[in-house]
């Protein structure tokens, strides 16, 4: 398709831009946001293909910002019709106001991903044909393999965003993901194991035999450790925590609350903590939406801002909130490129990108050896988090018992319960091996979904209370 969205109005640009600029007269900042977008779906589930789906969708967002009010309409219509109805609505928050129209972000020449459309690459029969191989690859594996779910799914992003200003950016996002699931029993009992992977990038090497077997092996020894697993037991006790997903969690309880809006209203546990200890030394947290072809990576956010690497929390000291355009201002503050939406039906917002923390001195075998009775948390399924206090539960869906220095069986049912800034302080030990996620982050707020990315080192934490279900 045509990648210029401005030539899908029925209407020239000249007009486009005189809707726009009647539509954002006093108002403080605002942008006319198009975007047109793909999304394809299959799903294999006990031994036939289950589901499939594939989607088009277009359309444009209308801001308004005047002080701390929004006015925002939207349509799937592209016409000049639909743009100066959506103008009226708009313009109802700035009658009275006479503000003083922000500068335009810094243009970039940086581009973190390709914009090939995964879509129809490969096609329909070969991506059908993987997830057949996939299915008979696990039940031939083991005979334990119950159910066998597997996953494929692209999307292809293209956003234009124009100001009233004659400022206009363009981004074109790709995104490939792989998801395999299995369920293995023994009598009546029955576990699971899940892997995921994925980017902004076409399916390339992850359709390779090599690397779907690598997936389909992790899901299943996941699922094998979680058969034998005893009961997790209850209590206070130092937690080891595994690199890369396990980061999900410092995503949740602390990241959340590292965002413009939260601090602004001061309804963040962070809220008025600039320059304060929040962690411990040696922590330093990080927001980074540069990284090439990650999930959570953009080359602009959804207000034209150029993404960036910013320093959230440095050696253990608060320096910085993830920011869209409108709380920096409010707050008087750079915007950091974290103005995120779902889709031009929705409102910007301050949004994570790919957030971790960096890694330290320590090897992961010195960590979970320093342990005499503990926890080691490999990995993560849900979890919930209270934004203003800061209060988090959070399940793991791959846990081990250390005892005297050495991991020992693994244990199911684990929950670790804590206060997102009082677990940074307890942090004791961070290890020398950050790693990213496999790339399969969703992120919710506000009702709006946007891919993230989460990573970590290994981590020690002391004292930290621990759920389970041991009788």
């Amino acid at each position: 398709m045509n990648t210029d969205l401005l030539n899908l109005f029925d209407c020239d640009e000249a007009r486009l831009r005189s809707i726009l600029l009647e539509a954002l007269s006093g108002a403080d900042d605002g942008e006319l946001f198009i975007e047109h977008a793909q999304a394809e779906s299959l799903t294999f589930d006990n031994g036939r293909l289950k589901g499939g789906s594939f989607n088009t969708d277009q359309g444009f967002g209308l801001r308004a910002v005047a002080g701390e009010a929004v006015g925002y309409a939207h349509a799937g219509e592209l016409s000049a019709s639909a743009l100066s109805r959506a103008s009226d609505a708009v313009r109802a928050v700035t009658a009275g106001h006479s503000g003083s129209y922000a500068a335009a972000p810094q243009r970039t020449n940086k581009k973190y991903y390709g914009d090939e459309n995964p879509i129809g690459s490969p096609s329909f029969e070969e991506k059908v044909k993987l997830l057949t191989e996939i299915d008979a690859y696990l039940r031939n594996k083991d005979g334990k393999v119950r159910q066998v779910t597997a996953t494929v799914g692209a999307s292809w992003q293209v956003v234009d965003i124009l100001r009233a200003d004659g400022h206009r950016v363009q981004d074109i996002r790709p995104m490939t993901r792989i998801n395999i699931s299995v369920v293995v029993g023994d009598g009546d009992r029955q576990e699971s194991g899940s892997f995921g992977t994925g980017g902004r990038i076409g399916f390339g090497d992850f359709v390779t035999q090599g690397n779907w077997q690598n997936g389909a092996d992790e899901a299943l020894r996941q699922a094998l450790v979680n058969l034998q697993a005893i009961d997790a037991p209850a209590g206070t006790m130092d937690v080891v925590l595994g690199s890369g997903w396990p980061g999900v969690m410092l995503h949740e309880a602390v990241g959340h609350g590292l965002e413009g809006d939260f601090n602004r209203k001061k309804t963040s546990a962070f809220a008025g903590l600039m320059g304060e200890m929040v962690a411990a030394p040696g922590v330093t947290v990080v927001d980074d939406g540069t990284i090439d072809n990650r999930r959570g990576s953009i080359t602009i956010d959804d207000e034209g801002t150029p993404s960036a690497y910013n320093v959230l929390i440095e050696n253990g000291r608060l320096v910085g909130y993830m920011q869209d355009r409108q709380n920096a201002r409010l707050m008087g503050v750079a915007p950091t490129g974290n103005g995120r939406r779902q889709g031009y039906a929705h409102t910007p917002m301050p949004r994570m990108t790919n957030t971790y923390m960096l890694g330290g001195d320590k090897s992961p075998e010195e960590i979970i050896a320093s342990v005499k009775k503990g926890i080691y948390a490999v990995s993560f399924g849900g979890g919930q988090v209270d934004i203003t206090s800061g209060k988090f539960v959070f399940g793991c869906t791959e846990a081990y018992m250390i005892e005297d220095g050495r991991i020992g069986p693994a244990i199911k049912g684990a929950m670790l319960i804590g206060n997102g800034p009082e677990a940074m302080r307890r942090v004791s030990m961070v290890g020398n091996d950050m790693k990213l996620d496999t790339g399969i982050g969703n992120c919710g707020k506000g009702g709006q979904w946007v891919p993230v990315g989460v990573g970590q080192p290994h981590l020690r934490m002391d004292q930290v209370t621990v759920g389970g279900t041991k009788a």
